[in-house]
């Protein structure tokens, strides 16, 4: 594989850019990059999928013939990748290197070309095009309606109550169908206009804007943000303040952080050294929500790449629950649906090793015949009342189902 990056005028946004069916995408404040074709494409599935990438991955990069004298996060060699959330999901995890990638970062542009065979020339023109006839779709209750997941909830919380489990993270659908030729750059888009500040991402159809950082590497740092605990925004600036007061006092909020933090250190243990992260979570506010949020940062200690931290993190108490065996064991027999991608990790990583993955939520994914289904899920602990753990996923369900309808 020859991979040759070189540094263009920076483009204002990198959306316009990306094919209408197949995006390929992962930006934060308009900040990223994105792609354009498939130069390589490997599907992985089973308990070991991330793991198996991880390798793969890392026999591919030695193997590169790499000219990259840009240097930023996100040029050179990338794949784009996205995974399951369970072992057993219909769906493939996946590693995509895209035949063009385009980046920006810092006001600095660039584009990146890979030729897999000899003589395999890919086409470095790379233009706007316009995007495709608008469409509003709505989104309804899929295999899991709120009766259900009212059911479900008072479930989780009556095993909670036995002993079975301190923290369950239970999920549920919405369905929907857009036009088989829709454009999805106008989905993406939406998204990355109506949250910056999360991680915006479109990857083998999975389609999303995520506020929460699984883990990130680069020049040997390692740093995650965990969030657990959320409540909605208020509708004037004292009911707002209110809320985030309301969110960072509760004892049940700060129970279901304090589950999701124990868990990320405890996975990253003997991977990283230095470990630094604040006493007490912050109220992170989204347009939409405020989140409990712990920043964490560490020097990487073992040589792991950036895959290598998500296959041990993967899946968290942020997304799982714990203990991790019986909180997964939990969702499999109450949810009753597959999550496919949703709550798996989805980003990029470097021939490096460097790289960003997020945790994919306030997602959906598209199948080749314009299936769209959408998730959302919600941290049931002990005191947890399943009137207000629904209300709590249509909140997080608003950015997916604002930008398809």
């Amino acid at each position: 594989m020859r991979v040759i990056t070189r540094q263009i005028d920076a483009p204002s946004s990198l959306v316009p850019l990306l094919d209408p069916s197949r995006p390929l995408l992962f930006v934060r404040r308009g900040e990223g990059i994105g792609g354009i074709g498939e130069a390589l494409r490997l599907e992985f599935s089973g308990p070991d999928r991330i793991r198996d990438a991880a390798a793969a991955w890392r026999r591919i990069a030695a193997d590169a013939q790499i000219d990259d004298p840009v240097g930023l996060s996100g040029s050179g060699l990338v794949a784009f990748g996205a995974f399951t959330f369970a072992a057993g999901s219909d769906r493939p995890s996946v590693l995509i290197v895209p035949r063009v990638i385009v980046g920006r970062r810092d006001g600095v542009g660039w584009i990146t070309r890979v030729q897999v065979d000899e003589g395999d020339d890919a086409d470095d023109r790379v233009a706007a095009a316009p995007f495709g006839p608008e469409y509003r779709i709505p989104l309804r209750p899929g295999a899991t309606p709120p009766d259900r997941y009212r059911e479900i909830v008072a479930e989780a919380v009556r095993r909670i109550h036995a002993g079975d489990a301190a923290k369950v993270v239970l999920a549920r659908d919405l369905v929907g169908h857009i036009p088989v030729d829709a454009d999805l750059r106008r989905v993406v888009g939406e998204l990355a206009l109506g949250y910056p500040d999360t991680w915006t991402f479109a990857i083998d159809g999975l389609l999303g804007s995520s506020p929460e950082t699984l883990v990130r590497v680069g020049h040997g740092t390692v740093t995650a943000r965990v969030l657990a605990g959320s409540a909605a925004r208020g509708v004037d600036a004292a009911s707002d303040q209110a809320a985030a007061l309301a969110l960072a006092t509760s004892t049940k909020d700060l129970d279901e952080h304090r589950f999701a933090v124990q868990s990320v250190l405890a996975s990253l243990e003997g991977h990283v050294r230095g470990v630094a992260a604040s006493e007490v979570p912050y109220a992170l506010k989204l347009p939409n929500l405020w989140h409990l949020a712990t920043d964490v940062e560490a020097g990487l200690a073992d040589g792991s790449s950036v895959l290598d931290l998500a296959a041990a993190l993967h899946p968290t108490a942020a997304i799982a629950g714990t203990p991790t065996d019986a909180a997964v064991a939990a969702i499999a027999e109450l949810e009753g649906i597959d999550r496919r991608r949703y709550s798996g990790p989805v980003g990029w990583i470097d021939a490096a090793g460097n790289g960003k993955w997020a945790i994919a939520l306030r997602s959906a994914e598209v199948d080749a015949a314009g299936g769209v289904t959408a998730y959302a899920g919600a941290g049931i602990v002990a005191d947890s009342d399943p009137e207000h753990e629904l209300a709590e996923t249509r909140l997080k369900f608003r950015p997916i189902v604002e930008a398809f309808g």
